[in-house]
């Protein structure tokens, strides 16, 4: 039978592997353009289209002791919440958002081509997580094509490994900046203007 001391010591060391092994998250990503947007087009319609075009739907790995079990996925609604925000910056530059196929539609397409969470860890413990964006898109208005890339990352330190609201926030803030940089874009705007 275990003495007290003993017992504490199996506790904490059952409560440190635990902590240890972080389970997979899935984020719920809400991003927000983040430039002021002024309505300088003239009730042109566009069409919009928003796409995951990413080679993979895992953006990384939380880190941990067990990085395989530990993977970072989007929600479902990430894709229409991205759209959504795609959609209200062109209403607010003074677009009509209409469906795609419209007659007449000048197009936006928008693609998220790449996002990534790297932990690099000291074995178990993890203390930083760098994280990336990339959109690309395309612009067609009248004869005119203007293609554009646009990225933005950041890297951030911790005490303990981040749980799925703080992930879940962080990923948000990234997206939210390389989408600001499509709206940054004036040749965006004017080829859509035609």
């Amino acid at each position: 039978m275990l003495k007290p001391v003993g017992m504490l010591a199996v506790f904490a060391l059952a409560l440190t592997l635990v902590g240890c092994a972080h389970s997979p998250q899935q984020l719920s990503v809400q991003p927000k353009v983040q430039v002021a947007l002024n309505p300088v087009a003239g009730n042109q319609p566009v069409a919009v289209t928003v796409q995951d075009t990413r080679s993979s739907t895992v953006l990384g790995t939380r880190g941990g002791i067990y990085p395989n079990s530990s993977n970072l996925t989007l929600s479902d609604k990430s894709i229409p919440a991205i759209r959504q925000e795609v959609e209200q910056s062109l209403r607010q530059l003074g677009f009509v958002v209409v469906q795609p196929g419209s007659a007449g539609a000048n197009n936006l397409t928008v693609n998220l081509a790449e996002l990534s969470y790297r932990s690099p860890s000291d074995g178990a413990y993890v203390t930083q997580a760098d994280i990336g964006a990339v959109f690309t898109a395309e612009a067609r208005g009248g004869d005119q094509i203007y293609n554009g890339r646009y990225s933005a990352s950041a890297q951030h330190r911790f005490g303990y490994a981040p749980n799925q609201a703080t992930n879940t926030k962080l990923v948000s803030e990234v997206l939210s900046d390389a989408l600001s940089r499509v709206f940054r874009d004036q040749e965006i705007v004017r080829v859509l203007q035609r």
